[in-house]
């Protein structure tokens, strides 16, 4: 596919929250596989949100290492204890923090299929998905840091 441009802090774009996926058509299709191949085409990235590219639309990919996480229209439904955890962001290169983000989370979605999906994460995978679904709302890591390091 095609690899995009991040879009790194400052950009208005960055701050604005997401139109839910209302389709899944060829567009949507391609813009997923362009965010795993400029996800892959990173240092250090384990996840994209559509936002990071410049498309307003709520989609996120995760990759750690197992099989890609395709979301659409993600949603957290349940949040159970607390993290201590260090961040980073592809859009803010070269900026680390330290935050609280949930211990383990369940989040609701679309997989690239359409198929209704249930994923609960825990550790750094709830880390992830909390760090991806804000950004569809428009919020950056940095507003949540209680130390940079």
């Amino acid at each position: 596919m095609a690899l995009r441009n991040i879009r790194n802090l400052g950009d208005d774009i960055l701050r604005k929250k997401s139109r839910q996926v209302e389709k899944i058509d060829n567009r949507v299709l391609t813009l997923l596989k362009d965010m795993v191949d400029t996800l892959n085409n990173t240092e250090n990235g384990a996840a994209l949100a559509a936002p990071q590219l410049g498309v307003l639309k709520r989609a996120v990919v995760i990759d750690m290492g197992e099989d890609i996480i395709y979301l659409i229209n993600p949603e957290i439904v349940e949040t159970e204890g607390m993290q201590k955890v260090v961040e980073g962001c592809l859009s803010i290169p070269g900026k680390w923090g330290k935050l609280i983000r949930p211990k383990k989370v369940k989040v609701k979605a679309l997989n690239e299929k359409g198929k209704e999906i249930i994923i609960t994460g825990e550790g750094d995978l709830a880390k992830c998905l909390c760090h991806e679904i804000d950004h569809l709302d428009g919020i950056l890591f940095i507003d949540k840091v209680t130390e940079f390091i």
